[in-house]
């Protein structure tokens, strides 16, 4: 009894350990990889805690195993989009102002019921208050509401409000989004120029680079904490 209490505890830390270096993460915000490592983990180290004729080493060593693989493939995701892709997938436009979008629903195997009940998860009752809803990579519902529904009563006050923009990633980590480059409709020069607002030369150091529909810029740098944020011409954000 004192071995497998002795056992217990040992594996207990070391998961521990193992669980903390992954990072904070709840459950609902795991990506698809970290969800499966963080099973495999738990079915590891339930072996040698209840059975005694498996060495204890045997449940360690494939724990950090795991945890350098899971290192080496959040490395490969910072590093090279395409993995990232692979891995966990992209956010999907479920609602945009053109209405329901069905085709990425099947995509997701969600069914209407599926986006109501996310919908209503955020206090959200009537579906033509949404601008646009994105389901994230870990399935979460994010949402932007239509600005005359907004908090603050605009439309009672009259007053004129334009739509709030749904941003675009242009740059992340230092990597060049080639698809929404093309999909936002913008060129190495309209880039380049939004750089030198930021200070900024080359685009491998740029953290994050977003522009929304109506032309608003947020650039923020590796090196920096600072963050830029302005307004360009721009007309192609009715693409998205």
């Amino acid at each position: 009894m004192a071995i497998m209490l002795l056992r217990s505890v040992i594996i207990y830390i070391c998961v521990l350990i193992v669980v903390r270096l992954m990072g904070k993460r709840q459950i609902g915000e795991m990506q698809p990889f970290e969800f499966v490592v963080t099973l495999i983990i738990a079915d590891l180290a339930c072996l040698p805690m209840a059975e005694l004729s498996v060495p204890l080493v045997h449940g360690i060593i494939p724990i950090i195993t795991l945890l350098i693989v899971h290192f080496l493939i959040c490395f490969l995701s910072r590093k090279f989009m395409f993995a990232r892709y692979l891995l966990t997938g992209r956010p999907a436009i479920v609602i945009s102002p053109r209405g329901i979008n069905y085709k990425e629903l099947k995509a997701l195997n969600m069914t209407l019921d599926d986006l109501m009940e996310l919908v209503r998860g955020c206090s959200v009752f009537d579906i033509s208050e949404i601008a646009y809803a994105i389901i994230e990579t870990n399935g979460n519902l994010c949402l932007i509401k239509k600005a005359e529904v907004e908090p603050a009563s605009r439309e009672d006050l009259k007053v004129k409000v334009s739509q709030n923009g749904l941003p675009v990633n242009i740059i992340m980590d230092g990597l060049l989004l080639k698809e929404n480059v093309k999909l936002a409709g913008i060129d190495e020069n309209f880039i380049t120029t939004c750089l030198k607002k930021a200070n900024l030369k080359r685009i491998k150091d740029v953290l994050l680079m977003t522009l929304d529909n109506n032309g608003k810029i947020f650039i923020q740098g590796k090196s920096i904490s600072k963050y830029y944020t302005f307004q360009m011409d721009y007309n192609g954000g009715d693409k998205w």
